[in-house]
């Protein structure tokens, strides 16, 4: 046996040296290795039998290597069927691209991987939290998921398309995430357009916060003449006789002829008694329409006046006003018809001859407004000299705001309160009161803003009475 591993030895070099041969028939039976120059006749016949045995081992083992070679591809040719099977069955196709490219994008958009075959491994699809097979597969947003889990967070529907957007960790279709996040204009409804340099423009109202298109502004879009919102397209105002509009919510509340507003006239003249103001006579108060206020305030001589839009006015000179006499109806297109006016005969009996405020506006606004216009009434009913313009309309203004700021306390008491007069109140209407005092803080004119400011200050540092004290003597606020 040492030749025989000498001579097993030496075929193992002459393998690598490239001289065994053989061929292969396709069974191990016809697998018959020679050797160049050599016959059996010059081996002894126990030598023969240790070389069979040292074939016959020879061959079992390049049996097994051709099966193990076999079973490799087999498996290969089955992944690879897999792969199809599951490709077929996706039918992922192109999806079509935007057209627009200028269109609103928060975020760029992400490029989803292109899928990629790989073999059984330990990937976790990050959607339905299972192992990912043989097949397809996507690696975005920092993990792995199977072409039908990574769907979108808003429809959730697969995502196919090339691109993609994220809001956090969460992958949207581009489209979902415009509906989801680009503003939409609340008067058409529409996606707000962007401006030249790609970027989205809107106007939105500081106390409303309506966002809407700057071409709004000049398409003659109406807006409410109380609370100044837009009209959205699906809403209709209501049109007044002298041209305004009133927004429904409005006109809830709006107070429209002049017997209806007596009751809030009383409750301000209690106002004025709470406060030691009490008017010790009796003005006339008149609702009129938009015209008949605009002559009136050309034929006072002298006054203050809240430009551009008058809205009550106190007269001191004797005039013929035409009021309003009956509440009007509704009728086609949402116009105001029907109404009636009565001409008003006012002689002057003193320095005040009748206070006028516009009608079709809501009660807390017209309130504020005739606390306003009372003031004025009670300054010259008082012998106040003659005041500048900034002093007299920023206490005026004071007035006005300090009986919203009442109105509204006592409506929010009354929440809680089954006694309470005034009762409760919707919520518009207390976010309307909580505008008209906005709009009384926030006035940037110089006369009605900076003199409120000025007052205010005044009042609250040294009280109402201190600041009226101190205007009677100097005719300025107390610093």
């Amino acid at each position: 046996m040492g030749w025989l591993s000498k001579f097993f030895k030496g075929s193992d070099q002459k393998i690598s040296e490239g001289h065994y041969h053989s061929y292969y028939n396709g069974d191990a039976d016809s697998y018959l290795p020679s050797t160049s120059g050599v016959t059996n006749d010059v081996w002894p016949e126990n030598e023969n039998e240790d070389i069979d045995r040292a074939i016959a081992l020879s061959l079992a083992e390049q049996n097994h290597r051709g099966n193990h070679v076999n079973d490799y591809r087999s498996q290969l040719e089955e992944d690879e069927q897999l792969a199809r099977a599951i490709e077929e069955s996706l039918n992922l196709e192109s999806p079509p691209k935007y057209g627009n490219e200028n269109m609103y994008q928060p975020h760029p958009a992400v490029p989803i991987p292109v899928p990629v075959y790989f073999p059984m491994g330990s990937r976790i699809c990050a959607g339905c939290h299972t192992e990912i097979g043989y097949g397809r597969y996507l690696n975005c947003l920092n993990a792995f998921w199977h072409p039908e889990c990574f769907r979108c967070h808003a429809c959730n529907l697969p995502i196919s398309d090339y691109e993609f957007s994220t809001s956090g960790n969460y992958p949207y279709h581009k489209s979902c995430y415009k509906e989801s996040y680009h503003p939409k204009c609340d008067v058409c409804k529409h996606f707000i357009p962007t401006n030249p340099a790609g970027l989205i423009e809107y106007r939105a109202h500081p106390f409303w916060v309506q966002k809407y298109c700057p071409s709004h502004e000049h398409d003659n879009t109406p807006r409410c003449c109380s609370c100044e919102r837009m009209e959205p397209r699906e809403t209709g105002y209501i049109g007044l006789n002298d041209g305004r509009k009133l927004c429904l919510e409005c006109l809830d509340s709006a107070i429209m002829d002049t017997s209806e507003c007596q009751p809030l006239y009383v409750d301000i003249q209690r106002f004025y008694e709470s406060l030691d103001m009490k008017l010790e006579q009796q003005i006339p108060l008149l609702l009129v329409e938009r015209q008949a206020l605009n002559e009136a305030r050309e034929g006072e001589k002298h006054g203050h006046y809240h430009m551009p839009e008058t809205r009550g006015l106190c007269l001191s000179e004797e005039q013929t006003i035409s009021s309003i006499s009956r509440r009007p109806r509704l009728g086609a297109g949402n116009r105001a018809v029907d109404m009636r006016t009565q001409s008003y005969k006012l002689t002057r009996r003193c320095d005040v001859t009748a206070i006028l405020i516009l009608f079709g506006l809501p009660r807390l606004l017209t309130g504020s407004i005739l606390a306003h216009e009372m003031m004025h009434a009670w300054l010259r009913l008082k012998g106040y000299r003659t005041l500048s313009q900034n002093v007299e309309e920023g206490i005026c203004q004071v007035m006005a705001y300090m009986w919203l700021h009442s109105e509204l306390t006592s409506a929010s008491a009354s929440s809680s309160s089954s006694t309470s007069r005034k009762g409760k109140r919707p919520p518009f209407e207390m976010k309307l009161g909580e505008f008209f005092k906005h709009q009384i803080e926030s006035d940037i004119s110089p006369v009605y803003g900076d003199g409120f400011r000025a007052g205010h200050q005044a009042v609250q540092k040294y009280g109402l009475q201190k600041t009226l004290n101190h205007i009677w003597m100097t005719g300025t606020f107390p610093f």
